[in-house]
């Protein structure tokens, strides 16, 4: 039976990056409550429970998927013991039908109400361990990094153009020492990444097993292990890819509506883009791929429909080779039919 069935209350919470705006459903409206974003503040939150003449456990707790901004109550809530879901903002917002206006109290109700209406198909939150929170907060570094490093590197083409007209030697030198300077600072984070991942067991056999996939590399990989949770969070590469927006979907509705099929809008961008860079990679290195991306541009397939049913293709394969607690093994042409 699930969880949330059994609870007898469920709280809303709107969480800001200082504050956290609570509702608490009651029979007649409902209850509101103000509190830090912070340990003290959470503390708060147990008085203000009590005091409504309930008790902690008869609670289950919902809330917006913010990242880092929610991810300390999170954690003081596993801890507690307490249950909880974090549920996507856009799922919540539509889930609403029509609503007007917007405030972080008014939100805090309709999360409430989301959690009641929807208990039967809540889930609860599963915290990932301390290490993959560290290899997120790695991968988000890098990717900062690597922005600031585009960015020099086209303000450097930009003063390069004009530098027959300015004579400004200084500025290129200059542009060109902080480029070096992001190298080593990104080449620095993957090792991080690739340290914390050898210092456990699981972890390093799961990312093992997916590099064995050609076009997988460290990062690739380490973005695998962080969004599935170390491979627990989705069951098959189908259910993943549509969390990335790679999984193809029919359009169409009754004899005069036949659109073309296409991915969601609705996706892990992050990961999209990455998957996509390790086609490039899986073309150039994985024969049978290269024989597959070939097959299709002679039928006159575009090549970002052929890229993105390669990522599908990359997925399906780094969640078999888990599953199957083996490293893939690549199967040469002349076993198929071409």
């Amino acid at each position: 039976m699930n969880e949330f069935i059994k609870k007898k209350h469920y709280v809303g919470v709107d969480i800001s990056n200082a504050t956290l705006d609570l509702a608490l459903m009651k029979e007649h409206g409902f209850g509101e409550f103000r509190t830090d974003n912070s340990l003290k503040g959470f503390s708060l939150v147990l008085k203000w429970i009590r005091e409504q003449g309930l008790e902690l456990e008869e609670c289950a707790f919902c809330m917006e998927h913010t990242g880092t901004y929610g991810l300390l109550f999170c954690a003081w809530l596993a801890q507690q013991g307490i249950l909880f879901c974090v549920e996507s903002g856009l799922h919540i917002k539509r889930s609403l039908g029509m609503t007007r206006g917007k405030n972080d109290k008014v939100d805090a109700k309709r999360i409430a109400d989301y959690a009641f209406t929807h208990r039967a198909k809540l889930k609860p939150y599963e915290m990932p361990s301390p290490l993959l929170v560290k290899i997120k907060q790695l991968l988000t570094y890098r990717e900062q990094m690597v922005r600031i490093r585009t960015s020099l590197k086209n303000s450097l083409k930009s003063h390069k153009r004009y530098l027959p007209v300015s004579g400004m030697d200084s500025i290129i030198a200059q542009i060109e020492a902080q480029i070096e300077q992001q190298d080593v600072i990104i080449v620095g984070i993957k090792q991080q990444i690739m340290d914390i991942i050898k210092s456990d067991v699981e972890l390093s056999r799961n990312h093992t097993l997916i590099s064995s996939v050609k076009g997988v590399g460290v990062i690739i990989g380490a973005f695998m292990l962080v969004s599935t949770n170390n491979f627990t969070s989705f069951d098959n590469g189908r259910k993943y890819a549509c969390y990335a927006g790679i999984a193809p979907f029919e359009f169409s509705s009754g004899t005069s509506i036949r659109g073309k099929t296409r991915t969601s809008k609705f996706g892990n961008k992050t990961i999209k883009t990455l998957l996509n860079n390790g086609v490039n990679s899986a073309i150039r290195y994985d024969e049978q791929i290269r024989k597959y991306y070939k097959r299709k541009r002679e039928q006159g397939k575009d090549h970002k429909v052929i890229v993105n049913a390669i990522c599908c293709k990359l997925v399906n394969r780094m969640f078999a080779v888990v599953k199957r607690q083996t490293p893939y093994v690549e199967v040469y042409g002349q076993n198929f039919v071409q």
